[in-house]
């Protein structure tokens, strides 16, 4: 049987979504080797691809949590990074709407809950909203000057330019296999075609979907520590041809989401998504059928809609630490204050608005690190 190559680096990220990118970019950035394991073909294939590619104000997350201070934070951090990179945005601008006079106490509630996270909307007049919206039915909305879009691959290939002209390195087909942490030092066993044991003082585990399984075998890190995992499938429908939308549209928030809103794309298509749909196991999916309750939906608030030319397009899967029916739950980053491991980090239930919150994320993971 063949020897197993050691190796022996810095630092190891788990993951190259866009929060395993941004974290392992200001890492390499300050200094540190940093090799970044990607189980599939190419980075950026999970969650990061299969979002609605929107920069969130920080509106609906209690006041306090880290959704709300990371995406508060992570929001102005992007806007910046995006102008100064190059990579492709747009401040669009969000309206929130009530289709039902029994909503708009909950549009009053939204506001509140924004002014605590610092940020503010404003309630749009009868006039703003028809030249806005001019076929949306609303009975009053409120409207966000700081929500906008961007291209996630865009940000992703910039990041992964920066990691790499830092002497980072991003190996694909890598999987993770087992992980040992032993008194500050940590053993990860890589599989795929070219097996090798990588010998690292800091490990961040940011691989998404698959952070709590890599977690649940871990060598030296307590169990009791690793959090139950849910799943909720979100689909998203494009909608062919032009429409009447220069920004985004959202409905009052439901169960487990923010409910299926109208976003845009930097060519100016919409798209509609994502709904929410609770399964067992990761799967990407979209039931074309799924189309009469979209069109049921968006046609609450858009009697124009045609359903006919909504398409089935993506669907993204989310990592909760909530099952169906259950209280809010944040962000999880776990350092050695939480599990007594030293130099490592686990990112759990990074989920929205984890690609907002991606640049902040990376600066408290740095921090922690010390």
């Amino acid at each position: 049987m063949a020897e197993v190559e050691q190796l022996v680096t810095d630092t190891i990220v788990i993951g190259a979504g866009v929060i395993g990118l941004a974290v392992a970019r200001l890492l390499a950035m300050r200094g540190q080797e940093v090799i970044v394991l990607e189980a599939g073909t190419r980075f950026g294939e999970g969650i990061s691809s299969r979002n609605s590619e929107v920069i969130h104000a920080g509106i609906y997350y209690p006041e306090g949590s880290l959704k709300a201070r990371l995406c508060v934070a992570g929001r102005q951090a992007l806007y910046r990074y995006c102008e100064t990179h190059k990579v492709a945005c747009a401040n669009t601008g969000k309206w929130i709407i009530a289709s039902h006079p029994e909503q708009q106490s909950r549009l009053a509630a939204i506001q509140h809950q924004a002014h605590a996270n610092g940020v503010q909307l404003s309630w749009g007049s009868a006039e703003a909203i028809a030249k806005a919206l001019p076929e949306v039915h609303c009975e009053s909305a409120l409207y966000s000057p700081l929500t906008g879009i961007v291209d996630s691959h865009g940000l992703m290939l910039s990041l992964l330019g920066e990691l790499e002209s830092h002497g980072g390195q991003l190996v694909c087909q890598a999987p993770v296999v087992r992980v040992q942490s032993n008194g500050g030092s940590h053993r990860v066993a890589v599989g795929g075609a070219s097996p090798c044991e990588i010998d690292a003082r800091r490990v961040i585990n940011a691989a998404g979907l698959n952070a709590v399984p890599i977690a649940k075998s871990w060598l030296g890190y307590p169990s009791e520590c690793c959090p139950d995992l849910y799943y909720a499938r979100g689909c998203y429908f494009s909608y062919s041809g032009r429409h009447p939308f220069s920004t985004l549209v959202y409905p009052v928030p439901e169960e487990g989401g923010l409910g299926v809103h109208l976003t845009l794309d930097l060519a100016g298509q919409a798209r509609f998504g994502p709904d929410v749909e609770w399964i067992d196991h990761p799967d990407f999916t979209v039931d074309p059928g799924r189309r009469e309750s979209f069109a049921k939906a968006i046609s609450s608030w858009w009697p124009s809609l045609d359903p006919a030319r909504l398409q089935p397009s993506y669907a993204g899967v989310r990592p909760k630490l909530q099952g169906a029916g259950e209280g809010f739950r944040d962000f999880e980053i776990q350092d050695e204050s939480v599990h007594s491991v030293g130099g490592l980090i686990q990112l759990f239930g990074i989920e929205s608005p984890g690609l907002t919150a991606s640049l902040a994320i990376a600066d408290t993971v740095a921090d922690r690190l010390g």
